[in-house]
């Protein structure tokens, strides 16, 4: 699992977040797998790349999950940039031998119609380019939900987590089956 405070248990106690829940859930179902959370607060598409080689050659993983790009987002940064860096990072993924699932995101209305459009659309090409697995937006059923939210209302609480979790499931399951432990 690579990505950033969404994955992290940013603000939440440890072992809450959704990635916990997932590891919890892959005992039941899933037995063998074990999850490797590499997630960082604040971690944008270009420190996940430069992070990404160690990782895939520490853990060598059968499936890497992809959340990041909300922080370059948040930025300003340009969105060009961010897509090539997810594209390395899937890249590499599969060069090791990984299957790829990338969590897609979404920004506020208030970064502009073209900003945001071509902000949601870059996680849909990169996945539809690199044939990898896709969950459109990892934040569906929870962003319209403001108790589901800290105070910050960016990061989602304990409330939100097991959601996260399901709207994730889906996207990963079919990876599990065919990578099988």
């Amino acid at each position: 699992m690579l990505g950033d405070s969404l994955s992290a248990e940013y603000g939440l106690p440890r072992g809450k977040g959704w990635v916990a829940l997932l590891d919890a859930r892959l005992q039941t179902r899933h037995p063998g797998w074990q999850v490797n959370n590499a997630s960082i607060s604040g971690e944008t598409t270009a420190g996940g790349k430069s992070r990404l080689p160690a990782l895939l050659k520490q853990h060598q993983p059968a499936i890497v999950i992809i959340e990041l790009g909300g922080n370059d987002a948040l930025r300003g940064l340009a969105l060009q940039h961010s897509e090539n860096n997810l594209r390395e990072m899937v890249q590499a993924s599969k060069q090791s031998g990984a299957a790829v699932l990338i969590l897609g995101m979404r920004m506020p209305p208030n970064y502009g119609s073209q900003y945001t459009e071509k902000f949601s659309a870059l996680f849909a090409q990169v996945a539809q380019q690199e044939k990898t697995g896709l969950l459109p937006f990892f934040l569906d059923k929870i962003a319209d939900k403001p108790d589901w939210f800290q105070a910050d209302r960016i990061h989602p609480n304990t409330l939100a987590q097991e959601q996260m979790l399901d709207n994730v499931w889906p996207h990963l399951e079919p990876l599990l089956k065919a990578k099988k432990k």
